[in-house]
């Protein structure tokens, strides 16, 4: 089942997967140790092929959405 997210929405890195590609014009293929699991960034676009930028606190990249998951964020008691 493929996964949706909208433009502007928070992102969690779940796998990692063998390396990554820039978010550029010109995609280059980046060390995956440039970002890591459980690293958060925001969906900037969606790409052919069920890729989705997404920009992270070291730029900006392509992942396929079997690598990410939304990022809820976790409300604690009022206690």
């Amino acid at each position: 089942m493929e996964k949706e997210f909208t433009i502007g929405q928070k992102v969690r890195v779940v796998a990692m997967p063998p390396y990554v590609k820039t978010a550029e014009p010109m995609p280059m293929l980046r060390p995956a140790n440039l970002i890591a699991i459980g690293a958060e960034g925001v969906v900037i676009d969606r790409r052919p092929g069920n890729y989705w930028g997404i920009r992270f606190e070291k730029g900006a990249f392509l992942l396929d959405s079997q690598y990410i998951e939304a990022a809820e964020t976790i409300v604690e008691g009022n206690g």
